[in-house]
């Protein structure tokens, strides 16, 4: 049985965050209940935590220390556990002073150190060089991901982001036919995966599904999940997935926003997505939603619902940033001929007759229709350079 307390106070109590009438009320409930963990859903310093270990003779865990051990039991792949190592260590670094207490008062006279001191200084060395040691792995990992980022950079990159739980790896599956982990639990997703999307049409992009965003989200773990935050940066389009069904979706909308906000990515083009419709029972409710926001989609991942619709309106967000054009290729540049094919859209392609000029001889090349992205167009623009004609 889990039990709620709360409490509004005009200023925060620097020793134990809570009021006196308060710790004497969760006293009497852990005693009743034989709890032996409470949970604060804030941030609290170490001299509070001991504070309160010490009145309610239970552990004490904070907003901050809740949400690293469930990323911590979520880690799968390398990346993600030692990015949740470093925001754990980083954490426990400001936290060390309670975990010697026991040893506080052993001092060796004046002028030295007792042994609790210098165990803790021991812990924050070893913790330092754990960290840095970390920190050059990630830095790797994050290497590779800019080299991986990079070789698809022709492409159009779309981030599914939200807030957690909000069905983003599910939508991610309906859209790609591929087999993200989902579960009905918070942060199921820590590493982002991308995914090429067919959206019908000769149209496709880079569907990269994030990790979810929540409230106040550690600051540790937002430096910790850099690498993984870096593909909404560089993506050219959002897709905002948003529960129609949670109680407080207004406030996870506000989080999402404010959190884009923060990574400089709010001014990116952006599609709002309404999903687990087949869980709203109220069809009021999804109206209200579609008059509210009359450019949203609405889907249910699960079920299906809506798929097509959204992949329509995702071709219509990249197609701002489509362009066509007309290029000429030697008929014999099989090679250049194909790598046009996969940057792009061809809409037609005709041998025709060719005359460079300066005195050359003339020939046969190829004239070919091109859709694709202005970033393409750059790579497109780099391989005819390369070639004998030019367009």
């Amino acid at each position: 049985m889990t039990d709620r307390v709360t409490q509004r106070l005009p200023q925060i109590n620097g020793s134990t965050f809570i009021g006196k009438g308060k710790i004497t009320e969760l006293q009497h409930l852990v005693s009743k209940r034989g709890s032996d963990l409470v949970i604060f859903d804030d941030d609290l310093s170490p001299v509070q935590v001991r504070n309160l270990e010490r009145k309610l003779d239970c552990k004490i865990v904070d907003r901050s220390g809740l949400i690293l051990d469930i990323f911590a039991a979520r880690a799968q792949t390398a990346t993600a556990k030692v990015q949740v190592e470093i925001a754990q260590l980083n954490y426990l670094l400001t936290r060390l002073t309670r975990q010697w207490t026991h040893l506080s008062r052993q001092k060796g006279g004046i002028g030295t150190k007792g042994p609790g001191e210098t165990q803790i200084e021991t812990d924050r060395r070893l913790i330092g060089r754990r960290v840095s040691v970390l920190r050059k792995r990630l830095e790797r990992i994050d290497r590779q991901r800019a080299t991986q980022r990079k070789s698809r950079s022709d492409e159009f990159r779309v981030s599914l982001v939200g807030y957690t739980n909000a069905g983003k790896s599910t939508l991610m599956n309906a859209l790609s036919d591929s087999h993200v982990l989902t579960e009905n639990m918070l942060f199921a997703t820590l590493d982002a995966t991308t995914r090429m999307v067919d959206l019908g049409g000769g149209q496709s992009v880079l569907l990269t599904d994030t990790v979810g965003f929540i409230r106040k989200l550690p600051h540790a773990l937002i430096e910790s999940f850099k690498s993984t935050l870096d593909e909404v940066r560089e993506s050219d389009a959002l897709v905002h997935v948003v529960d129609a069904g949670h109680p407080g979706l207004d406030d996870t909308m506000t989080v999402v926003k404010q959190t884009l906000k923060e990574l400089d990515c709010f001014d990116k083009p952006q599609l709002l997505v309404f999903n687990k419709v087949d869980a709203v029972d109220d069809p009021n409710r999804l109206e209200a939603l579609r008059g509210e926001y009359p450019d949203s989609v609405m889907v249910s991942a699960l079920r299906g619902i809506g798929i097509r619709d959204l992949k329509r309106r995702i071709v219509a967000l990249s197609a701002g940033e489509l362009v066509e054009r007309t290029i000429h290729l030697p008929i014999s540049d099989a090679r250049a001929r194909a790598k046009v094919h996969e940057l792009g859209v061809v809409l037609s392609e005709e041998t025709v007759p060719w005359n460079a000029g300066d005195g050359q001889a003339e020939g046969s090349a190829v004239r070919i229709r091109v859709r694709a992205s202005k970033r393409t167009h750059e790579a497109l623009t780099r391989l005819i350079d390369l070639s004998e004609l030019s367009s």
